[in-house]
């Protein structure tokens, strides 16, 4: 039996894809994650489950480093692919699974270049399968918290174990015990993550001592880097007509597409996907009469769940008022509390923009909030959240600082978008 065409033809016609998004490519991600749903190619969470790298958006010679680790991570078979546009992510695919195919074996020796630059890459050599890959904090439908370390992030300079895992320390702690001190970063690609966040964690157990979080990477060519969700809110405030109903239809996706992460991390796929549908659905202008009762019983459902509430309570505390103090508006201001209040809030201004899909009055970006708070391309809102993140996270347990960070889900590509590069610059 010839094992290696078996496996080369199982890989190709239905890969499992790792999909890599960087900062600036979230139409990209979204355009690769509808088209992979409707193919029903399943989306690989770590590389040692992956055929498939796609990675989506801009290229961004900062990440090339993260990308590599990534791609040696696969095993074999596999595949590399860029799309930088979500007019290129077909393509993309179809490239990845010809290369995954038979005929590729040829190039078996060929290793991809080192940058992201080409739109196909395919490697089917023999390399060795990195251990390692940490686990999706989650629970199992009774509450069972675990932990997930970074597939493909920096090592910081750390002294590496085998498979990638830094090298443990010691330091004291806040009792005056010498315990191991262990540095990790998450990020910059994990799944359900915001794209290309950096956040390196100091643990002494299992719990949080101090964050550091990393500047953004920036795009090679500015010009290339959008921000999705906020792309109305520029518009207006270049002066261009945009109606109400536009934006509050984007600011609804958004909240759907935060829960879909944050459903996920917290162990809910099935929750995650119907955000997805529904974030996909609004996108493509899904009349409200058509989208409506099925949003009033995702929201339903979500808000109710006990075991959700239960698994997300207490974690991460802001108060309103430190919030604002911190800069921070929008649903995470008027939240005041704990992951739980933050995701009912996304959750009740869904249901606040259900009306006004379809409302044509013009956009005032004084008024009308964007996705995570109110828009100026001077201080966008996002970095706010980015700079709140150690305030919440020193102290945590390590199973909760993912479920902290998908409940503010801030956006990087809100810092690297050409309208506010332009801005920064002066």
């Amino acid at each position: 039996m010839d094992l290696t065409g078996l496996t080369l033809r199982v890989a190709a016609a239905r890969p499992h894809v790792l999909l890599a998004a960087v900062p600036g490519g979230t139409a990209v991600r979204l355009a690769a994650e509808r088209l992979l749903r409707a193919r029903d190619w399943p989306q690989a969470s770590t590389p040692a489950q992956a055929d498939l790298l796609l990675v989506a958006g801009p290229d961004l010679p900062e990440l090339r480093t993260p990308l590599e680790r990534l791609w040696r991570d696969m095993p074999a078979p596999r595949a590399r692919v860029h799309a930088r546009t979500a007019d290129e992510v077909e393509d993309a695919l179809n490239a990845g699974r010809a290369l995954l195919g038979p005929p590729a074996v040829r190039h078996a020796s060929a290793a991809p270049p080192a940058d992201a630059g080409g739109h196909r890459e395919g490697d089917h050599g023999a390399r060795e399968r990195h251990e390692g890959d940490d686990q999706t904090p989650g629970h199992d439908g009774h509450g069972d918290h675990r932990g997930h370390g970074g597939h493909g992030g920096h090592s910081g300079g750390q002294t590496e174990m085998p498979g990638g895992l830094p090298m443990a320390g010691q330091g004291a702690d806040r009792d005056g015990l010498t315990l191991d001190q262990l540095h990790l970063p998450l990020g910059p690609f994990l799944a359900d993550w915001p794209a290309g966040l950096t956040v390196r964690l100091v643990l002494q157990g299992d719990v949080v001592q101090r964050v550091d979080v990393d500047e953004p990477a920036r795009p090679f060519d500015d010009a290339a880097a959008e921000a999705f969700w906020v792309h109305p809110w520029l518009r207006a405030a270049s002066g261009e007509p945009v109606p109400v109903g536009e934006a509050v239809r984007r600011r609804a996706a958004a909240h759907l597409d935060s829960l879909g992460r944050l459903l996920a991390v917290a162990g809910w796929p099935a929750e995650a996907v119907r955000a997805r549908r529904l974030r996909d659905d609004l996108l493509y202008g899904a009349p409200r009469a058509a989208v409506a009762p099925r949003l009033e019983r995702f929201t339903r459902r979500v808000g109710r769940s006990r075991t959700l509430a239960w698994l997300t309570r207490g974690i991460g505390v802001v108060t309103a008022q430190k919030a604002r103090e911190a800069g921070v508006g929008g649903p995470a201001a008027r939240a005041g509390g704990d992951v739980t209040s933050r995701y009912r809030q996304w959750l009740a201004d869904i249901r606040h923009d259900l009306p006004r899909l379809e409302d044509p009055a013009p956009l005032d970006v004084a008024v009308e909030d964007s996705p995570r708070g109110p828009w100026s391309a001077e201080h966008p809102p996002s970095a706010a959240l980015i700079a709140l993140l150690p305030r919440l996270l020193e102290g945590a347990e390590l199973a909760a600082a993912r479920l902290v960070v998908a409940s503010l889900d801030p956006d990087p590509d809100e810092l690297v978008s050409r309208g506010v590069v332009e801005v920064a610059r002066g």
